[in-house]
């Protein structure tokens, strides 16, 4: 049963100690939903903002271990696993032996997911361009780099 509070004509309440909308994860969580969904309009391709994560990094490194790469996109062993079984079904990634450690695999882009990543390249800058927008561009550098005084 719902209870009504009654509010005399004229009385200001007093704010509460925890507003929603002014906390960061809050504000964090709505600015990640408008990335995710110019991301999903704009990336040009089938492929998720995880997905493209470990693609983009492995244009950018090179071949490294499942591990590594999990560490470098900040993704847990679990994701970085799937994101990869899905990339290798898709043909777009492949593992091979380490030469060093047979022990351990590396991880690395197939032709095709290097021509992927190179195509999907320009869209996935537009789509940063996009989500900062409304910034000057001196808004955008400080909130870069404030944003990696938080990580």
């Amino acid at each position: 049963m719902a209870r009504s509070v009654a509010v005399k004509k004229g009385v200001k309440q007093a704010k509460p100690a925890y507003v929603l909308d002014e906390q960061v994860g809050f504000i964090l969580r709505l600015v990640w939903q408008r990335h995710s969904s110019i991301f999903a309009r704009d990336i040009g391709t089938n492929i998720t903002p995880t997905q493209w994560a470990a693609l983009s990094k492995l244009a950018e490194t090179g071949p490294c271990s499942q591990n590594q790469l999990g560490r470098l996109t900040a993704m847990d062993v679990a994701t970085i696993k799937g994101v990869i079984d899905r990339l290798t079904a898709r043909g777009l990634t492949e593992t091979s032996q380490d030469p060093e450690d047979g022990r351990r695999l590396l991880v690395s882009l197939t032709r095709a997911g290097q021509q992927l990543a190179e195509k999907v390249a320009p869209n996935a800058l537009a789509i940063t361009r996009e989500t900062l927008a409304p910034l000057e561009p001196k808004e955008r550098e400080m909130l870069i780099a404030l944003l990696d005084k938080l990580r």
